[in-house]
């Protein structure tokens, strides 16, 4: 019988103390050691004037290492999705961790299995979903990408203009917005079709003149056979676009008669953020070949996620793919803990009631500031976009600037996007309150009072 080596737990616990890590909370410490030690491409994506510095947060809230106390309207990018410290995931998190860290695919788990099936749950129930988890939105990107070109045997894939997929090598091949792409060669294969942005679009509002973009670009841009398409309902760092009823269904029947796979990226509109169920794409009377998952996946842990239909993710049956942090069990713990929460505590319905009283304080400002464009979103996934004249829609950067550095010295963090960087984005946490509404206003307002004192 092999017996337990507790030499190594003796010795820790014999003065735990000794094996704490100590950690400086000076600011200007944070500051210089970052600056020292981080690499320049993890440093580099700084939004405020002056560094952020978080300590604390707790449910939609957030404290600094001052002591100042903000109201989070980005949700960590929208990583966050149920809160912050929300004690059924800190307990489903804590109760995993004392078991088993990690087991690698190779070996079996049920915890991931368990998460597994109740994710799929979630899904159209005339289908058999399967699941490949992994560690983030983009390596699962990747995946699906993959996936399409090995199920259909196809090499050309069509994506948005606006879009947003990712930064490593494949999502990014498939990002619109040239703030997002490298200046190398990126992967090839990828057309790009307009999006129907009912803003600012190239053919204005209305759904056909978009399909018909889309039939030109896979007749003109591909072999006329493609492995699939990339779609976001809601574009998110394309500045909150909510694609129009009927494209989406529309594209999907184009797509299928070009031999594709229909591959809905969820990485930010999903788990209840709409307010209109748990995937964005259950609005558009649809249902994907392949979905792609992360961000509020995990409240913040290390996630992503491919759910495809079985038959297709079958083509990757004799094929090696590996991720070596994919389904670890105390992730999946934390995703098992985040679709109890949204369930028992009614957060989809909570997105929708508190983003409608969000989104009337933004389209009552609207009436008020001229430099206000557009207001536009569904459930906690709004945005507010300035521009310079109204008529033009000459898109105001610098002013967007400003109001963001603004939104911050009144208590609210939220994020600066859109293809122009003049897109004031708000996604807080599914757990935000109606209390907190009041807040909203008078930050908002505050800030764009103060930014008009500036002209």
């Amino acid at each position: 019988m092999i017996g337990t080596n507790t030499k190594i737990s003796e010795t820790i616990n014999s003065d735990p103390k000794k094996f704490e890590s100590q950690t400086d909370w000076n600011t200007d410490a944070i500051v210089e050691r970052r600056e020292r030690f981080y690499a320049a491409s993890q440093r580099a994506f700084v939004p405020y004037d002056t560094p952020l510095i978080f300590k604390h947060g707790q449910d939609q809230y957030l404290w600094d290492e001052k002591g100042n106390q903000y109201l989070d309207c980005l949700s960590q990018n929208l990583c966050v999705s149920i809160g912050y410290n929300n004690p059924a995931v800190t307990a489903a998190v804590q109760n995993q961790a004392e078991q088993i860290q990690h087991c690698t695919t190779m070996f079996f788990h049920p915890v991931p299995a368990h998460f597994a099936e109740e994710l799929t749950a979630k899904f159209p129930q005339d289908e058999e979903w399967v699941v490949h988890f992994m560690n983030s939105g983009a390596e699962a990107i990747d995946f699906a990408l993959l996936l399409a070109r090995s199920h259909t045997g196809n090499n050309d894939v069509v994506s948005l203009a606006n879009s947003y997929h990712g930064a490593t090598f494949g999502a990014q091949s498939l990002t619109g917005i040239s703030n997002f792409r490298h200046n190398i060669s990126l992967l090839n294969g990828i057309q790009f079709a307009p999006n129907p942005d009912q803003y600012r679009g190239i053919h204005g509002d209305g759904v056909q003149p978009y399909l018909e973009d889309l039939d030109r670009t896979i007749h003109y841009g591909t072999s006329g056979q493609i492995a699939g398409m990339f779609i976001e309902p809601i574009q998110g760092y394309g500045g909150i676009i909510p694609l129009p009823k009927g494209y989406v269904s529309g594209a999907f029947e184009r797509v299928r008669a070009a031999g594709g796979l229909c591959i809905v990226d969820e990485v930010q509109s999903g788990f209840g953020r709409t307010g209109k169920g748990y995937w964005s794409f259950s609005d558009h009377d649809v249902v994907p070949d392949i979905v792609v998952l992360a961000k509020g996946i995990g409240n913040g842990f290390p996630l992503g996620a491919v759910v495809a239909k079985k038959h297709i993710a079958e083509a990757m049956a004799n094929k090696f793919y590996f991720n070596t942090y994919g389904a670890n069990p105390v992730s999946c713990a934390a995703g098992r803990a985040v679709l109890q929460v949204i369930d028992q505590c009614n957060l989809i319905d909570n997105a929708k009631n508190v983003g409608e009283a969000l989104l009337n304080v933004l389209k009552n400002l609207q009436q008020k500031y001229d430099i206000i464009g557009d207001v536009r979103g569904q459930g906690l996934m709004m945005a507010a976009e300035l521009v310079k004249d109204r008529k033009t829609k000459e898109p105001a950067a610098d002013e967007m600037a400003r109001l963001f550095q603004l939104t911050r010295k009144y208590g609210l963090v939220a994020s600066k996007s859109g293809a122009h960087k003049n897109v004031l984005r708000i996604c807080p946490p599914l757990c935000i309150q109606m209390e907190d509404v009041t807040f909203f206003e008078e930050a908002l307002s505050g800030s764009f009072a103060e930014l008009y004192q500036s002209f």
